[in-house]
């Protein structure tokens, strides 16, 4: 397949650079980058510049911790969002938030006028929430059968919370692959070709319906549980210190509580599980756990010396969010 480049910066091309036979190819971010360099797309061309982000830009959400597992770790998901009143006219508008779309578009505009908004895409304002509800905008003013290229206004007050409902649950639906992406009138053999090589990069994935915010998913040869908690940061780790000193951190026999990341400003822990224990293994031992986790953050009375050094342990277990 020939490959064209326009002129390049400082050695390397961005991704609206890149071009394939004349088309700009479709990939998604966790997919190979269409310039041959063997890196996903996310971390190629995908990238842009670094800003620090905002702290909780979905803060707000009563799904706050959903939205940081679909924008950070959920390979492939989706959940209707309710437009404010007035915001997009009179017509209703259909809206529906998914983890990932073709070519890391910000929004599509399909055929039918529905509006996909993509979550994993590289903040370029450096407020998620705020990208998000600016390639919203420019989705509602943005023709059907169309992809939608946000614009980066970092001073723009913006949040999606101003646009759409935050105050009730998001209805989320995890899928196996990105079938979502088009209707089967609509499945050309570039987006076809596309849904195959996304497909073969998301990894096996299940949200949890016995706690919040908790999915389990399967990586090569191994499975996690990967839990978003939108607790206060000291209170979470001197409670999860308390249930590691006495022993009652993990979620079962052979399985680990091995550490936590933050994102979007939120504390997720990670267990490792033993492979073929599966996501409906874990709905019990989760729900047993989070009464045990009530427990202990309700426990107001200092750390033992075993549970300062428990503590100790999990404060340098910082996981790489993969």
């Amino acid at each position: 397949m020939a490959r064209k480049q326009a002129s390049r910066r400082n050695g390397s091309t961005s991704a609206a650079e890149i071009v394939l036979d004349g088309e700009i190819p479709v990939v998604g971010m966790r997919e190979p980058c269409p310039c041959g360099s063997g890196r996903r797309y996310k971390a190629c061309h995908g990238r842009v510049e670094e800003i620090v982000e905002t702290t909780r830009p979905f803060e707000g959400f009563a799904s706050e911790c959903d939205l940081v597992c679909l924008r950070e770790l959920v390979p492939s998901a989706t959940a209707p969002l309710t437009l404010r009143a007035g915001i997009g006219g009179e017509a209703k508008r259909s809206v529906v938030l998914a983890t990932v779309l073709p070519l890391a578009y910000p929004a599509l505009v399909r055929a039918n006028g529905e509006i996909l908004l993509g979550l994993q895409v590289n903040t370029s304002t450096g407020n998620a929430s705020r990208d998000l509800a600016l390639a919203l905008q420019a989705a509602l003013e943005t023709e059907p059968g169309n992809a939608v290229a946000a614009p980066r206004d970092a001073t723009s007050p913006l949040r999606l919370q101003d646009l759409v409902e935050a105050a009730a649950p998001l209805d989320i639906t995890v899928h196996e692959g990105f079938e979502f992406w088009a209707d089967a009138d609509e499945m050309t053999d570039e987006v076809r070709e596309s849904l195959s090589r996304a497909n073969a990069h998301a990894n096996p994935s299940a949200r949890l319906t016995s706690v919040p915010a908790a999915y389990w998913t399967q990586m090569g040869e191994k499975e996690h549980l990967r839990w978003a908690m939108s607790i206060d940061e000291e209170l979470l780790l001197n409670a999860l210190a308390r249930l590691e000193a006495a022993g009652e951190a993990t979620l079962g026999a052979k399985t680990k509580l091995v550490g936590m990341f933050r994102a979007q400003g939120i504390i997720v822990p990670v267990w490792d599980l033993p492979l073929g224990f599966g996501a409906a293994a874990c709905e019990a031992p989760a729900a047993a756990f989070l009464e045990r986790l009530n427990a202990a953050l309700a426990d107001s009375m200092s750390l033992t010396d075993a549970e300062r050094r428990a503590r100790s342990v999990l404060t340098t277990r910082q996981v790489t969010l993969r």
